[in-house]
């Protein structure tokens, strides 16, 4: 690991011993730790297969317990450590929680070793959307919608919560 602390590798270690022991309690591979300075302010595994949630990655459900525990959407000022280099769907919520830093063991072509479709998502992303399996369309203007409603109302709304 170029530029690796003491700090990274200890609580990758962690992430590490997570995810092993989520594939022991039949889960899969992955791990992750939040912490805020010193602090772990929340831990998460992989539980897709157990809660049938294909959004219950290691990286989510760790990000959405240190949500919880702060009262706050916002994490910045924390780092998350993977077991696993994040997928696009765990980068995605990492920016949109707001992490300073994101800090991992395994990559993309491990996760593929694996049998997991990480690094393929990743090329996925780089082309035509297309010629991906599930169409994305945009109908809000071609049909007799107010596609902009919902975000009038929010313009609108004195007290919302900005995120």
């Amino acid at each position: 690991m170029s530029g690796a602390t003491d700090h990274d590798e200890h609580f990758l270690r962690e992430a590490l011993a997570l995810a092993e022991r989520n594939v022991a309690e039949g889960g899969g591979p992955f791990g992750a730790v939040i912490v805020a300075g010193d602090a772990v302010i929340a831990r998460g595994q992989n539980r897709v297969t157990r809660d049938m949630d294909p959004t219950a990655h290691a990286e989510v459900t760790a990000i959405r317990a240190a949500c919880r525990d702060r009262g706050d959407f916002s994490l910045a000022g924390a780092t998350l450590y993977t077991s696993c280099e994040p997928c696009p769907l765990c980068v995605a919520a990492c920016l949109w929680a707001r992490l300073d830093r994101v800090v991992y063991a395994a990559d993309r072509n491990d996760a593929a070793r694996g049998g997991f479709d990480d690094r393929e998502f990743y090329e996925l992303f780089a082309a035509d959307p297309g010629t991906w399996p599930t169409r994305v369309e945009a109908m809000g203007s071609s049909l007799a919608l107010d596609a902009q409603a919902p975000f009038d109302a929010w313009l609108a709304k004195g007290d919302r919560v900005r995120y």
